[in-house]
């Protein structure tokens, strides 16, 4: 079996999702990041009989993305295997943001599809490369330690959205006097797969007690409020 996703911390987490993993036309052709996933139950019963889901976890960047959707949405209890030509594919829940998806005839509601998608897009690397982030938001699966606190005291930038509508919404802000988001855009926010709207703030609450932007929205001009608003922060 290909161990797919793997549990790690509560809120200090790996991240390595590909941009093209995300956003790729692919993906939300075979519906993957449609009604098809989210109108279902996150279990292995629902993934497989769905055929518009069975046949996009054919293609390796979907799976990638799945193992992400997982690891946000379900708790470290949770594990799905699937089946796929005859290749059983492991993926496990760590952070819990939307546990009752996972439970049977769960659906991803409006609250499940912001803070997943918040959490999806703040583990996004430009090179694909597992780096440990902290990330924080006003969820209680996102309560930081004062230890962690401490050892991730780098405020990167803030994510939100939804990656699961049609055309995708990805979204972010960045930290006040930050410039650039080198993990997740590479050198050139211009050339960046999300919309980095300005700073945050400008665009979100004040920040909670860990740090953390809430309900940002997506433009300078009082855009919707996002209340699965994710901050990123590094050592």
């Amino acid at each position: 079996m290909e161990q797919v996703g793997e549990a790690d911390q509560e809120v200090i987490v790996d991240n390595a999702l590909t941009a093209n993993a995300l956003t790729a036309n692919a993906l939300t052709a075979n519906a993957l990041t449609a009604n098809a996933l989210t109108a279902n139950a996150l279990t292995a019963n629902a993934l497989t009989a769905n055929a518009l889901t069975s046949n996009a976890l054919k293609d390796p960047k979907a799976r990638q993305l799945l193992k992400y959707i997982v690891s946000c949405a379900l708790d470290e209890d949770a594990h799905i295997n699937v089946t796929v030509n005859g290749q059983v594919y492991g993926f496990d829940g760590e952070l819990g943001l939307a546990k009752k998806w996972g439970k049977p005839n769960g659906k991803c509601d409006s609250e499940c599809r912001t803070w997943v998608s918040g959490c999806v897009l703040s583990r996004v690397d430009y090179l694909g490369e597992p780096v440990d982030i902290s990330i924080r938001g006003k969820h209680d699966a996102l309560q930081s330690s004062w230890a962690e606190r401490v050892h991730f005291n780098k405020r990167e930038a803030t994510y939100y959205g939804n990656i699961f509508a049609k055309p995708q919404q990805l979204y972010a802000c960045l930290s006040p006097g930050k410039h650039q988001i080198p993990r997740v855009c590479g050198p050139n926010i211009n050339n960046c797969f999300l919309d980095v709207v300005g700073h945050c703030d400008d665009l979100c609450k004040s920040p909670s007690a860990d740090g953390s932007f809430p309900k940002c929205e997506d433009d300078q001009c009082h855009g919707d409020k996002h209340e699965g608003s994710v901050t990123v922060f590094l050592e």
